[in-house]
């Protein structure tokens, strides 16, 4: 008996990938000869008759024997590792970080040109919103909003720091930030509201003065859009809330992206505990009309939503009746999601990884076994 291929691998189109192994025997005519040269018999007559059944199981119970007589070795198949499913694609989320940087300093742009266009509360007083007929207005509370949202910020930055797919989550992020501001943008530009309230003081307008709005937006980006650090002084970027999109799209990536058990359930309900709160907040600060946050929320949840199911399930996106597909941002989707076989899971790993791990050989995929007797 000789082996003519222990190991014969075929690619599987499960989900989660791996490969099928086949070993085959090769009937030969002649014996084998083992380590001390003594002849094995052959299964097969030299006429070439079939082996009947006892002969079967014999040569089946013996087969480890016979290997390991003949000091062959034995290729062990390994499943296709999840991680050929999720390829990071660091460069691809670069890209995404670059829109998404690119969306923010353009918003700030927006704002100063729209800062120009707000009337004078003097002459267009605040419209009526019912939240603030009710609720009055305590100066402290866009302070707890903004430091709520920091907070929310940095979790999620060390929740994303630690995430074993942290680059397929990031052009995630990035991809839905720089949507979000462009759709802000766009809306803040159409329509002009007068400020929500008489205690607002908006800086002087500039008007033709190009360098000293040069001057606010860069004031406008390295403050973070805070008002805490001084730097947010404008008006005019009502609709739709930025703060309300931040709060909202950090704690629905920190829930997504993180395991279901009692311990972190009680995370995600502080989570929301400070994204709650911050959104209440704007509004107890007479920061925003009522309008402004619940149009921020419902985009930005929206958004999030489609992105996902569209993500997650990939027999949507060939799907000639999946209307999400109608999409216009629907090429970028696909640019972004095209090698991402799988549901990203839940897993964690360190950020730097040690030599061990970065210089190890990233090709291998399986293992070679000798038999004890060598």
């Amino acid at each position: 008996m000789a082996v003519s291929h222990l190991l014969d691998e075929q690619e599987d189109d499960t989900p989660n990938g791996g490969y099928h192994m086949m070993v085959t025997i090769e009937d030969g005519s002649r014996p084998q000869t083992t380590p001390t040269g003594r002849p094995h018999p052959s299964p097969v007559t030299s006429s070439g008759d079939q082996v009947d059944d006892s002969k079967s199981t014999r040569l089946a119970r013996g087969f480890s024997k016979a290997l390991r007589k003949n000091q062959d070795y034995i290729r062990i198949p390994v499943s296709r590792s999840i991680d050929s499913l999720l390829p990071a694609e660091w460069w691809k989320t670069g890209i995404a970080f670059i829109w998404a940087a690119f969306n923010l300093v353009l918003t700030t742009v927006m704002i100063t040109v729209v800062h120009e266009r707000v009337p004078d509360k003097s002459i267009s007083p605040p419209l009526p919103d019912k939240f603030f007929d009710y609720v009055p207005r305590f100066e402290w509370a866009f302070s707890v909003t903004e430091v709520n949202g920091m907070i929310l910020v940095a979790l999620w930055f060390i929740q994303w720091l630690f995430l074993k797919h942290r680059a397929i989550v990031g052009r995630r992020f990035f991809f839905l930030q720089g949507m979000l501001y462009l759709y802000r943008m766009v809306t803040m530009y159409i329509t002009t509201l007068p400020v929500p309230s008489m205690h607002m003081h908006c800086a002087p307008k500039l008007y033709g003065d190009s360098q000293g709005k040069i001057k606010r937006v860069l004031q406008l980006v390295s403050g973070g859009g805070l008002s805490i650090t001084g730097s947010h002084l404008m008006c005019g970027d009502f609709l739709y809330s930025g703060h309300t999109v931040m709060l909202t799209l950090t704690f629905l990536f920190i829930q997504e992206y993180s395991p279901r058990s009692l311990l972190w359930r009680c995370y995600h309900l502080i989570c929301w505990f400070l994204s709650a709160m911050g959104v209440i907040f704007i509004l107890i600060a007479h920061e925003h009309y009522s309008l402004d946050v619940v149009v921020a929320y419902f985009i930005t949840s929206r958004l999030f939503y489609w992105y996902h199911t569209m993500a997650n399930n990939r027999t949507l996106r060939g799907s000639t009746h999946n209307y999400l597909n109608r999409i216009w941002w629907n090429r970028v989707f696909n640019f972004l999601e095209k090698n991402v076989k799988t549901t990203v899971p839940c897993s964690f790993s360190w950020p730097l990884l040690p030599p061990s791990a970065v210089f190890k050989n990233p090709c291998k995929s399986y293992s070679i076994v000798q038999s004890a007797q060598d």
